[in-house]
Order: C-alpha cells, then structure tokens, then sequence
C-alpha cells in the first residue's frame, strides 16, 4: 500500500519568510503581561487608520523566503508532503499575502494557501484551519500559539514543529527546531 503524502502547513512570517523581528517575542510577551497588565491570549488587532498603516510596515519585517524553501517545495514536487500555507496575517494584509504567495511558490505547488481573512484571534484562526485540513503537522514560530494549540490539541494526532528564536531557546517542546531548513530535513 502507497503512503499518503503527509499533509504539512506552514506559518508564512518567521517560517516560510525570514523575519528577524521575531527575536523580540519574549520582550513583548513581557511588556505586554507585566507593564500594560494586558491578556496573553489576546492579539492585537489593528482598529484606525494609522494603526493598520503601522501594522502594514511592522508586517515589511518578513524579508526575504526562509532558507530551506527550495527544499521544501523539492518535498512537494516528490510528493512526499502536501503542503499548505495558513497564515494569521489579517485580511488588511491580503495583497502582501498573495504577493509573498507569489514569490514562494510561483508554480503553485502547494496545496493550498489561507489567511485570516475574517480577523480572527490567530490561535483560533490556526486551530480551525489545521482541524479543516487535516493536517499531520502544522509548522509555527510563535510560542504562544504553539502552547495553545499543544493544549487544546493534545488529543489529536498532530505534531506542532516549533521554530525557536534565541531568546525563547531554553523553553522544552518535543518537536524544537532552529530553521525551516532544519524542520525539511525532519519531513
């Protein structure tokens, strides 16, 4: 009997695309829990203009595709994997979605790319994508939201690939990578 493909997605900022601006996770969980006394399990959403303007250039941070890509689409191609982008980036962020989308994956090879295109809370926006798709593995850079999917998931078959910054090296996860490029080697 041939082996299915494993269904693998992947988060866009700090997975799919290299964003150094995500070494500062740690600090905002800090400030946001002891100076502005605020909720952790709340993300920001964008409200005025000005705000969705800074949300638009804060979001520029994604540089360029993560090292590793080339291999992952290889991955694709082979048929080893199915891949699928599900990205919390909100719907103000739709046109610099596709065009990343574009640059990725210009021959379209993955099997399918979402977005919160409703501004859901993104925990909930991933946890509902990875139920609909089915998905073996689901590969993120946020610790928040890999905490709260391990929690709320902790049933399901899936395994949730982390991907660590420096600063957030010394918290324990079963499946703890440093790049994209390290979790292909895995797949």
């Amino acid at each position: 009997m041939k082996r299915q493909p494993l269904r693998v997605g992947f988060d866009l900022d700090g997975v799919l695309l290299y964003n150094p601006a995500r070494i500062v996770r740690p600090i905002i969980v800090f400030l946001k829990k002891y100076l502005l006394k605020r909720d952790l399990d709340k993300f920001y959403y964008p409200k005025n203009r000005l705000e969705k303007i800074f949300w638009f250039i804060l979001h520029k941070s994604s540089l360029w595709p993560s090292p590793g890509i080339k291999e992952l689409v290889k991955l694709v191609k082979q048929k080893k994997i199915n891949a699928y982008v599900v990205s919390a980036r909100y719907e103000l962020l739709e046109k610099d979605f596709t065009r990343w989308i574009n640059i990725i994956d210009p021959n379209k090879d993955f099997s399918g790319y979402f977005y919160n295109n409703k501004n859901d809370q993104p925990y909930l926006f991933k946890e509902k994508m990875i139920k609909k798709l089915k998905l073996d593995i689901y590969v993120e850079d946020n610790w928040d939201i890999v905490y709260y999917l391990k929690l709320k998931m902790k049933n399901e078959k899936l395994k949730i690939f982390w991907i660590y910054n420096i600063l957030d090296q010394y918290i324990k996860h079963q499946y703890k990578f440093s790049s994209l490029k390290e979790v292909v080697k895995k797949l």
